[in-house]
């Protein structure tokens, strides 16, 4: 387990689905029948000895155990250590002969050169129709909607980030301020704006952003693209499969368990459990994955014949699904019979005849997601000795703890705060971002053994617990390995506030140049902020009563980027609790468009709650610290770093920003006098071609 914490998450997603194409049985390990299977099926053109000496050298290389099996784990390896041998490379080659992945050299002069990214062209194109349906009557995106799934219009598309804006938005209401949208004038900085909207909001939902920059979705990188948007639709599509959002998720519990149970299932997991619930009802036997289970879409018949509509409840029209293509002998013909019965039902959406076929686990996953959604066919049970009183669902603290956890990309993905910290892996990744070290030799790891497996968790409770007591230093007074171990709610979030809270001082002090930041330091810098720009506004500390308004905040944002602000949209005067939240969401909004990483939700402004207020101003503060990083229009989509005092110029109408590729230290007079270096850009006796009108 080592070597896997050594990859990142994105790379680590990427192999567990090659992982899956190759494990032809769902049991977990990779024998040399299936390495044998893969290089059949990929159509390598290589003759048979070669294959079987490719074989045997990654069987010996890779099974460490000497099991006769690779694990996952063992897997990873193969990557790892021989990645640069003919070898792996031939591997590489059959996963993505299999899979239908394109490959693209590297991308990015600074990370990329001398890479290779791959892509997949079915989910280009399952995405790409999700998206056309999603936003087809969307006025501001009839620029870039309908696309072509079958071109790379997509990649184009998410460049001015309004499709991304849009997407987030339905994946999670409100998420942003439709009125902080750039949707006219998209010059480079106004999409850069949009560009930082969407990058910011989408890490504010939980999607895992930190490699991912507004310049990759300006230039349409393939596989950063497509990974920011798998996040966020499947976040959209996970939204209801929780019990507190759907109690007829009750209808699946088995005999002995408890609620409490069921809430420990990821959605995944009770995907999977629900598909099966149905297809007992069927009479069919039940499926393990959504991958080598469903290739042959019989249980995928079975279970649209229960989910369709009856005609039974007041204004439900029945559809009856056609079963006769069940008995088809062609697979792929039998998964086009199937969608076109899905079809029927409006959710034939993600996969094609051939996704079904070959396993494609991304997007059989969203394909009953979907089905899902539209089709429950679940009765909340009644009369069952069941305590509803657990389903309070997460509060707004709760679920901001837990996108900030999985947009830092933590493993695994936190989908219930208390049970998955329970085994403390989260926890102890989490000190690593706030630059406490951790030993990974002192933690133990999963699979846990079926004794004692919870003796091992508890051990890395206490030693999560000794860690924030002395090398981190929290407060944990009272705090102990059982309590996390418990998920005892009060308790656990005491540890992962001052988590939450070092990381957001950690990056204050980065910018600062190692000096300490804590709550007087921001408030002092917010104030002096404002009145330096001639705001009215102040605050005397993060419970400041007057912060529910918002003004404070919006001011604070006009100060860092003078002229952002449209004030004709801010309430002033005596303001209803309508006026507060519309504030607050203006607010928030703009200080992600502007840069600031805000993980706080309006309402946490508008009740003042004194730990995300605090993350706010810290954010905006990190944000003000910054030095600005803008894009020259005639840069060629590089990205141009320029050292200036200011980061824009003032008393200038209209401002002028500088925007060209040679570093320069700005005067006010510097854009009517000429860039210094930039004169050859432009022309001579004016501003540069740098230059942009704002």
């Amino acid at each position: 387990m080592a070597n896997t914490m050594q990859i990142s998450k994105d790379e680590l997603e990427e192999l567990k689905e090659a992982f899956a194409k190759v494990d032809l049985n769902s049991n977990g390990f990779i024998c040399d029948y299936e390495l044998h299977e893969l290089f059949r099926e990929a159509n390598l053109p290589l003759p048979g000895y070669k294959v079987r000496e490719i074989i045997q050298k990654l069987m010996i290389d890779s099974d460490k155990n000497k099991d006769g099996k690779i694990s996952f784990e063992e897997f990873v390896y193969i990557f790892q250590e021989v990645k640069s041998s003919d070898i792996a490379k031939t591997f590489r080659k059959a996963i993505n002969r299999k899979e239908g992945i394109c490959a693209l050299g590297g991308t990015s002069e600074l990370s990329s050169e001398g890479t290779q990214h791959s892509y997949s062209e079915e989910e280009k194109y399952a995405f790409v129709n999700w998206i056309n349906k999603a936003l087809e009557n969307d006025p501001d995106c009839r620029h870039v909607i309908p696309m072509n799934p079958n071109t790379d219009d997509l990649f184009k598309a998410v460049g001015d980030g309004i499709v991304l804006c849009k997407m987030i938005n339905l994946s999670v209401p409100d998420t942003i301020d439709e009125r902080t949208i750039n949707k006219k004038k998209l010059t480079p900085f106004i999409i850069q704006e949009n560009l930082n909207l969407a990058l910011n909001s989408a890490s504010a939902i939980g999607c895992h952003v930190v490699n991912i920059g507004a310049e990759d979705l300006r230039e349409g990188k393939p596989h950063l693209v497509l990974g920011l948007l798998w996040q966020i639709i499947k976040i959209g599509l996970f939204a209801d499969i929780e019990l507190s959002r759907n109690e007829a998720l009750a209808a699946l519990l088995r005999d002995g368990e408890t609620l409490e149970d069921l809430m420990k299932l990821s959605p995944e997991e009770l995907l999977l459990r629900w598909a099966n619930f149905h297809l007992e009802n069927a009479g069919w036997h039940k499926i393990n994955n959504f991958s080598s289970d469903i290739k042959d879409s019989r249980a995928y018949f079975h279970l649209l014949n229960q989910i369709a509509p009856k005609g039974q409840k007041e204004g439900e029209p029945q559809i009856d699904i056609n079963m006769s293509g069940f008995s088809e002998k062609d697979d792929l013909k039998r998964a086009e019979y199937m969608l076109q019965q899905a079809d029927r039902l409006g959710c034939r959406q993600f996969v094609t005849p051939a996704d079904v076929v070959s396993g494609n686990p991304k997007l059989n996953l969203a394909f009953v997601a979907n089905l899902f959604n539209k089709y429950p066919a679940l009765t909340k049970p009644e009369n069952q000795d069941i305590d509803w009183t657990l389903l309070e669902g997460e509060t707004r603290e709760e679920r901001t703890f837990r996108n900030w956890m999985n947009s830092l990309g933590v493993n695994p993905h936190v989908n219930h705060l208390y049970g998955d910290l329970q085994d403390a892996l989260v926890i102890l990744q989490l000190y690593e971002k706030i630059k406490v070290p951790v030993d990974w030799n002192k933690v133990n790891r999963p699979p846990y053994p079926k004794l004692g497996a919870n003796m091992k968790k508890l051990e890395n409770c206490n030693y999560a617990v000794d860690l924030g007591k002395h090398p981190a230093k929290f407060s944990l007074v009272g705090i102990g390995g059982q309590d996390l171990n418990d998920g005892n709610p009060t308790l656990t979030l005491a540890l992962v506030w001052q988590l939450m809270r070092r990381y957001t001082l950690n990056v204050l002090e980065d910018l600062g140049d190692g000096q300490k930041a804590n709550d007087d330091i921001i408030v002092n810098w917010v104030n002096r902020t404002l009145k330096e720009a001639g705001k009215s506004t102040s605050i005397q500390s993060f419970k400041d009563k007057t912060i529910s308004t918002s003004l404070a905040v919006v001011d604070l944002i006009d100060a860092i980027q003078p002229g952002c602000i449209s004030y004709d949209l801010v309430k002033t005067g005596n303001l209803s609790e309508d006026d507060k939240q519309n504030n607050a969401k203006y607010a928030v909004s703009m200080a992600r468009r502007i840069g600031a990483r805000v993980y706080a939700l309006p309402e946490d402004l508008v009740e003042v709650k004194p730990k995300m207020v605090m993350t706010v101003f810290a954010c905006l503060m990190g944000r003000g610290m910054k030095r600005l990083t803008l894009i020259h229009p005639f840069g060629g989509g590089q990205f141009l770093r320029m050292l200036c005092t200011i980061s824009r110029i003032i008393g200038q109408d209209p401002a002028l920003v500088c925007v060209c590729p040679y570093v320069c230290i700005l005067r006010p007079s510097s854009p009517r006098d000429g860039c210094k270096q930039g004169l050859s850009a432009g022309v001579a006796g004016g501003p540069c071609s740098g230059w942009e009108t704002r």
